[in-house]
């Protein structure tokens, strides 16, 4: 096996940091759920940084285009997201999320807020800070990993 002792923990640590994430989140009440994962991040990603067109949207995520617009074309059937033509370019559209996308939107992240608050309840605001600047990094490297290859 490569790497260090460390690096053996932190890849047993992420496995069940996942399974214990998707576990809580089936356990968690209907305000977990009301978005799959995808449509949460998607509509994340149009909260934080505003309409965008599918590619843009794809290359945000991480993911390749044609994964996005089929998770797009599910979200449009649930009135999650709608198309707009594109104000720069009228050939093409961009996505922007509806009221009701904005509203479950945000439901589940107030959920999930209060989740982690109550289960991080014990922990002092410098160890939460310091777990949130982790995953940051953690996040970041993997996004650098995935994007060159």
């Amino acid at each position: 096996m490569a790497g260090t002792p460390a690096v053996a923990t932190i890849e047993a640590e992420v496995a069940l940091l996942l399974r214990r994430a998707e576990a809580t989140r089936r356990a968690g009440s209907e305000a977990h759920r009301v978005l799959d994962r995808a449509a949460y991040v998607i509509l994340r990603e149009l909260d934080e940084s505003g309409p965008a067109n599918v590619g843009t949207l794809a290359t945000g995520l991480g993911v390749d285009a044609s994964t996005a617009t089929r998770q797009v074309a599910a979200m449009e059937r649930d009135s999650l997201i709608r198309r707009e033509r594109d104000p720069n370019d009228g050939r093409g559209t961009v996505i922007s999320p509806t009221a009701n996308g904005l509203s479950k939107y945000r439901a589940v992240r107030r959920a999930r807020a209060e989740l982690y608050d109550g289960i991080l309840a014990g922990w002092s605001e410098a160890d939460r800070r310091t777990l949130a600047t982790m995953l940051h990094r953690l996040n970041e490297a993997l996004d650098a990993h995935t994007r060159a290859r």
